[in-house]
C-alpha cells in the first residue's frame, strides 16, 4: 500500500510540527507533498523543507528569496545538493497549496485566515483534516456545503475524541455531547479576580503547549466556545444538547451520551499528535502516535461545571451560533482583535470578552453566507472592535 500523501498547512506552528513528528514516525504510512507556513520562521520552513524534500513550499509572507537562500543552506548541511523545490508565496500561497495532488490535507493554520485554504482542499477532493477551527465556525454552512460525506476529519482534540466516540452508536441514538475544558489558568477566579491578571498569566496555559492566540483564547474560555460551535456543525447535533464541563487533568477530551444513559469517553495523556495522526489516518489509527494512559499509577480525574459568570464566552458563543449567518465570524474577528489589543497592554484581560459582546451587539447578520459576505463581516467586525479599543483604557 502507497503512503498517503499529505499537505501540511501551517507547517511551523504546533499542529504542523507535530504533525512532521507523526510522518516521521509511521514513514509507511505517510509521506509529506507540500508545506505551507506564514513565514514568521523561515529557518524552519527551509529545515522542514529539506528534511521531507517536497517539491513544494509556500509562504504567506517574507522574501521567497530569502526562503531558497535558507534551504539551500539547509540543504548543503544534510548532504541533499540538488534540491530545491518551487516557492509559492503570497497572501494565496496556502489556498494555492491545499490544491496540490494529495490525498488528505492537514490544516493547522491558526485564525479565520485559514477559510481559503479549507475551501480550496475541499473543492481539490482531498480529505481535509481540520485543526483549523475557525474556517468552519466562520464558514459554517458554507464550507459544509462544499464538503462531501465525511470529508472533514477533525483534528481538535476534543472533536477526534468525539468522533471516536460516535463509532459506538448510530446518530439517532445520540442524546448530547460533552466537550471537555481544562478551564485554563484561571480556573476557580472570579470575574473579579480576572479583572488585572497579565499577558503572562494568561499564556501559562497548565496543560497544553500552543501558541499565543490559541493559549489566550483557552484562558478566556473563548476556545471553548469556538469548539462547542465546531461541535454543532460537524456533527450535527443542536446547540442545545452540546454541553462543556470543567475537566482539570485534560486526559478525557471529551465524551458522548447516548439515549440510555450510557456515556463514552475517549481518555489519553494530553498529546495533539494522536489527533493528528488520527486525522491523517482516518478511519485507521496510527500505531504507537502517542503514549496510552499508565494505568500502574494511581490517579484521578475530576469534572466541575462550567462558571458562566466568571466566563462567558461559551455562553456568548452558543448565541453567535443560534443567530447564525455572519454572527459567528463577528465573534472570531472580534476576538481575535481583543486578544492582539489585551497582549498590546491596551485592555485588561476581561475586556476581551467584553469587546466581543460588544461589537455582536452592533451587527445586524447580513441575508446569505458567501465567503465575500463573510470576509465583509470581519472586516467590519475588526474596524468596529478597533473604534472600540481605540478608546478603552486600562
Amino acid at each position: 500500500m502507497q503512503p498517503r500523501r499529505i499537505v501540511i498547512l501551517g507547517s511551523t506552528g504546533s499542529i504542523g510540527t507535530q504533525a512532521i513528528d507523526v510522518v516521521d514516525g509511521a514513514p509507511h504510512l505517510f509521506e509529506v507533498v507540500a508545506l505551507s507556513a506564514g513565514g514568521g520562521n523561515l529557518e524552519l520552513l527551509a529545515r522542514q523543507a529539506v528534511h521531507t524534500e517536497v517539491p513544494v513550499v509556500g509562504i504567506a509572507a517574507g522574501d521567497p528569496r530569502q526562503l531558497q537562500t535558507l534551504i539551500a543552506e539547509a540543504a548543503r548541511s544534510a548532504g541533499r545538493h540538488g534540491y530545491r523545490p518551487e516557492i509559492i508565496s503570497g497572501p494565496d500561497a496556502s489556498a494555492r497549496i491545499a490544491a496540490v495532488d494529495a490525498d488528505v490535507v492537514l490544516n493547522g493554520i491558526t485564525g479565520s485566515i485559514g477559510l481559503a485554504p479549507t475551501l480550496a482542499a475541499l473543492k481539490s477532493g482531498a480529505t481535509l483534516a481540520l485543526a483549523n477551527k475557525e474556517s468552519l465556525i466562520v464558514g459554517g454552512e458554507l464550507v459544509k456545503a462544499a464538503a462531501r460525506e465525511g470529508q472533514i476529519v477533525p483534528v481538535d482534540s476534543e472533536h477526534s475524541a468525539i468522533a471516536q466516540c460516535l463509532r459506538s452508536g448510530s446518530a439517532e441514538e445520540v442524546d448530547k455531547l460533552i466537550l471537555t475544558a481544562s478551564g485554563g489558568p484561571f480556573r476557580g477566579r472570579t470575574r473579579d479576580e480576572l479583572h488585572d491578571v497579565s499577558p503572562t498569566q494568561a499564556l501559562a496555559h497548565p496543560t497544553w503547549d500552543m501558541g499565543l492566540m490559541v493559549t489566550t483564547n483557552s484562558a478566556t474560555l473563548v476556545n471553548k466556545g469556538l469548539e462547542l460551535i465546531e461541535a454543532h456543525l460537524l456533527f450535527d447535533v443542536p446547540l442545545d444538547r452540546i454541553e462543556v464541563v470543567v475537566h482539570p487533568q485534560s486526559v478525557v477530551h471529551s465524551m458522548v451520551q447516548f439515549v440510555d444513559g450510557s456515556v463514552i469517553a475517549q481518555a489519553s495523556p494530553p498529546d495533539m499528535r494522536l489527533p493528528i495522526a488520527l486525522g491523517m489516518g482516518w478511519p485507521d489509527r496510527v500505531p504507537q502516535a502517542a503514549a496510552a494512559c499508565d494505568w500502574t499509577k494511581a490517579t484521578s480525574w475530576t469534572f466541575e461545571p462550567l462558571d458562566s459568570a466568571a466566563f462567558p464566552a461559551v455562553n456568548l458563543a452558543k448565541d453567535a451560533a443560534k443567530q447564525g449567518s455572519t454572527f459567528p465570524a463577528v465573534f472570531n474577528a472580534a476576538n481575535e482583535e481583543a486578544v492582539t489589543a489585551f497582549h498590546a497592554g491596551r485592555i485588561r484581560f476581561t475586556g476581551i470578552v467584553d469587546t466581543i459582546d460588544a461589537v455582536l451587539s452592533e451587527h445586524s447578520g447580513s441575508s446569505g453566507l458567501t465567503l465575500e459576505s463573510v470576509l465583509d463581516a470581519e472586516k467590519w467586525a475588526r474596524a468596529r472592535a478597533h473604534e472600540r479599543l481605540a478608546v478603552s483604557s486600562l
